[in-house]
């Protein structure tokens, strides 16, 4: 049995660092398989290998992290565009595949591409019969631009499984950055997620498959201010692709 992980971009993992932890103590197998391409093979392979490498430090088989974003036709910023051809690809490299659970990013409002992530998974565990647990990245909920939360989980999202780090766990997580330091995202976002962290804990929330039709959060979501795209645009996509799915 096997644990999947639906992510977007490679980093995305760490930001599931506890889990892949718990899974591993646990003799899971687990797949993490990344849904969207990047403009260059340089940037591709770059990342690609960012992603394995931490993944072996963690003692996970670094061939378990799969890019299906050349097959998936989706692009970095634009996977609510590709959303069949992305469903399909992760179809396809699961072919034989019997998955246990499934782990994506929340449906927050922080990242269009990490939004349609949960879509995604909601729709593969709705044909395997398999539960959904959402990691939060960020979101921008109740806050003024240019500020975000980073790994709070949203209320709407449901009740909260969290995770006590303790002072070893919380030093593992922030050596683990440096597989990823040349990102210059993790310059804002590492100390948002480290704040809650240290005061929240790590939190997973079971993904509820109506939230998918829902709106994030009510006002304006961080994608569409940091981004430039508009929920209405996702939202078209999102049902548009529902509605070939039913």
């Amino acid at each position: 049995m096997t644990v999947l992980y639906v992510l977007a971009h490679f980093d995305d993992e760490y930001c599931s660092l506890p889990l892949i932890d718990e899974a591993r103590a646990a003799g899971q197998d687990q797949l993490f398989v990344y849904v969207v391409d990047y403009p260059s093979e340089t940037v591709r392979a770059h990342r690609h290998a960012e992603s394995r490498r931490f993944l072996t430090w963690l003692g996970v088989d670094p061939s378990r992290a799969v890019h299906i974003g050349q097959q998936s036709g989706a692009v970095d910023g634009a996977l609510h565009k590709s959303l069949p051809s992305a469903y399909a690809a992760l179809e396809a490299a699961l072919q034989g595949v019997e998955v246990e659970r499934i782990v994506c990013p929340a449906w927050e409002g922080g990242h269009m591409d990490h939004d349609m992530c949960a879509l995604l998974a909601s729709e593969l565990a709705a044909a395997r019969g398999v539960p959904v647990e959402m990691i939060s990245l960020y979101n921008g909920q109740g806050l003024p631009a240019p500020l975000f939360h980073g790994g709070r989980p949203l209320a709407h999202n449901g009740p909260v499984r969290r995770f006590k780090l303790g002072a070893g766990g919380l030093f593992r997580w922030m050596l683990a950055v440096r597989f990823f330091i040349l990102q210059r995202a993790w310059l804002g976002l590492w100390p948002t997620m480290f704040w809650t962290y240290c005061t929240r804990g790590f939190g997973v929330q079971r993904l509820d498959p109506a939230r998918v039709r829902e709106r994030p959060h009510e006002g304006v979501l961080l994608y569409e201010r940091m981004f430039g795209v508009p929920y209405e645009e996702v939202r078209a996509a999102a049902d548009a692709f529902l509605a070939l799915r039913s």
